[in-house]
């Protein structure tokens, strides 16, 4: 009976603990990006957890660092697979690899570096052009600044992920896989943009609406209702990660734009489950629409609320900032293996 009492004002201290730190921490944490990390990625990720799932429960556990590390910042450890992983045979013959390597053919080290220090030297001289923005032509101006965004998050993502290599010596999932060479939206989604969203909505709101709805409705409708349900999570959660960069009144704009495009993906894969490969549009006619619809859609929808609560000028801040500690963890690392 005591160990029960115990147990009880335990749970109702860390409770009360945990509450009183969401009601100080809203006052403290600063507008920024750090907010998407935060409020989004770590809060889905620890309800993974609760249900054994996602990147922090694994078999063996992480260290407390490395759980730390993975559940705050908008990275992924890297599975280990075979070298030769077992073919799987494709529905309509061929065959083919992992999922994983289909979608990141294989790489090598040389090839990534190169990679990187080229979209790192473009953003630097966007940069650099965005400083005369006030010159610059509007249409102009909206082709830069989407430009901006993509080299920003990725080179930024890929900063984080290279200082936690360097501490952990882990290998960690890409979080982009070249979205401008999307040949559908379904690609651009789900295997090319921010990856580490996708890898998170999946478990977190796909897989249960599926299941949920898949006795009711069948496989296919309930697949279709699943991401159409994600999207509407991911409007919601980019309406909350834009208020903390700019403590701006929600205009629900940036919802319209994710239920208009997992309204547009979802018709995508219906037509594709009925026409299948009877249809085939070439990447050369393809890829130009999908990326196209993405620009037109997000000029129309997302970019205005972003420009509002000035997301681009604080980016270059934290950008500015966050070169500055890679740059001297990296020297901190150089100095440390030298001595």
């Amino acid at each position: 009976m005591e160990e029960e009492v115990f147990k009880f004002f335990k749970v109702w201290l860390i409770v009360i603990a945990s509450l009183t730190y969401c009601y100080a921490i809203r006052r403290l944490i600063p507008k920024g990006t750090t907010a998407f990390f935060i409020s989004w990625l770590a809060n889905f990720k620890l309800l993974l957890l609760a249900f054994g799932k996602g990147p922090l429960s694994s078999d063996p556990s992480l260290s407390l660092p490395l759980f730390i590390t993975v559940a705050s910042l908008p990275i992924k450890i890297q599975q280990t697979t075979p070298q030769n992983p077992p073919l799987e045979r494709p529905k309509n013959g061929g065959t083919k690899r992992s999922t994983y390597q289909n979608v990141f053919p294989e790489k090598t080290q040389k090839s990534f570096v190169l990679n990187y220090a080229t979209k790192g030297l473009l953003l630097a001289i966007l940069l650099r052009v965005y400083q005369y923005k006030d010159s610059i032509h509007p249409q102009l101006l909206l082709l830069f600044q989407y430009c901006l965004i993509y080299f920003y998050l990725e080179v930024t993502l890929a900063k984080v992920a290279t200082l936690v290599r360097a501490i952990f010596a882990l290998e960690l999932e890409p979080q982009f896989n070249e979205p401008y060479l999307s040949s559908s939206l379904q690609d651009f989604w789900g295997r090319r943009w921010n990856l580490m969203v996708s890898n998170i909505l999946r478990p977190t709101v796909y897989e249960p609406v599926r299941n949920m709805f898949t006795p009711l409705i069948g496989r296919n409708c309930s697949q279709l209702s699943a991401m159409f349900a994600t999207f509407v999570v991911s409007g919601v959660m980019h309406e909350l990660i834009f208020f903390y960069l700019g403590r701006v009144k929600p205009s629900w704009e940036i919802t319209c734009f994710f239920l208009l495009h997992g309204l547009c993906l979802v018709a995508e894969v219906a037509v594709k489950k009925v026409v299948g490969d009877k249809v085939l549009v070439p990447r050369l006619v393809s890829t130009p629409l999908s990326v196209g619809f993405v620009l037109v859609t997000g000029s129309w929808l997302f970019f205005p609320p972003l420009l509002r609560c000035n997301a681009f000028d604080r980016a270059l801040r934290e950008y500015a900032v966050l070169g500055a500690l890679v740059k001297n963890a990296g020297q901190w690392f150089i100095i440390s293996g030298g001595g």
